[in-house]
């Protein structure tokens, strides 16, 4: 082995896995670059999201930074070492991929956010299912105070909070802390810092004690009713509500709540 391969051999990897009780963990792995999402980061995320998603064992995914922050967004140093439109585009195009992932994904999708959360980074927190904050967490879309509108990132930011307070974050690139995201609705729960992992413990356990089968047809539901005029969404609600309803778990489900015992899931 050369030396370059034994190199990336023993390098750190940019997104570490880990799993325990269905909840799979993904840490983006850039600490010393607050875990900024370059081109690689991206694809190492890509990749293990598409694995999670084929596997059946994993019933929550949680998305954690490294170090200091949560993410910090782009890597700005890449997208100025390459200055063509075409890499823009495709840098665009491939986070926007993984982004949307996200939501497509079968399992619930869980931000464990600490220190900041900037540009994408804020983007990334939006696109997740749900979001738990350390109280000493900090959100931004701060693209504009580099010439930038976080046009990206706006598209998240304004599905979770209000029109004029995403505006406002998205015109003036200014900091809002944790409680002001929880207030706006960018985050669910806010906590102190030791006992954020707890809380995510408590969170991804009362997702994985429900049948895997309902969960992943209601979020998938979710997101596609959000797209939808109001007569359409309750159309296609009340479809997959029928067949949900015929799966073996709601079944169970139905029967265990009639005779007063607890349900045993059986689908995955």
């Amino acid at each position: 082995m050369n030396a370059s391969a034994a190199a990336a051999a023993t390098a750190e990897p940019f997104v570490r896995d880990e799993r325990a009780g269905g909840v799979v963990t993904l840490t983006l792995n850039r600490p010393a670059q607050y875990n900024a999402l370059s081109r690689d980061m991206l694809a190492a995320l890509q990749a293990a999201l598409d694995a999670v998603a084929a596997d059946a064992s994993a019933r929550v995914v949680v998305i954690a930074g490294a170090g200091k922050a949560f993410c910090a967004g782009h890597d700005l140093k890449e997208m100025r070492a390459n200055p063509s439109r075409e890499f823009q585009q495709a840098l665009f195009d491939q986070c926007s991929r993984m982004m949307l992932t996200l939501t497509r994904q079968p399992q619930p999708v869980i931000a464990r956010v600490h220190g900041i959360a900037t540009a994408a980074g804020c983007q990334f927190v939006s696109m997740c299912d749900l979001a738990v904050a350390s109280a000493d967490a900090r959100f931004a879309v701060s693209g504009v105070n580099l010439g930038l509108f976080c046009s990206t990132p706006s598209v998240g930011l304004a599905r979770n909070v209000g029109r004029k307070a995403a505006m406002e974050m998205l015109l003036t690139g200014g900091f809002i802390d944790a409680e002001a995201a929880r207030e706006r609705g960018l985050v669910n729960r806010v906590v102190p810092a030791d006992a954020l992992d707890g809380a995510i413990a408590e969170l991804a356990a009362a997702i994985v004690a429900k049948t895997p089968v309902a969960i992943r047809m209601g979020k998938e539901l979710f997101y596609r009713q959000l797209d939808l005029g109001l007569e359409q969404a309750y159309a296609l609600a009340g479809q997959v509500m029928a067949d949900n309803m015929m799966t073996c778990d709601a079944q169970e489900g139905i029967d265990a709540f009639i005779e007063k015992r607890a349900p045993q899931w059986k689908e995955r």
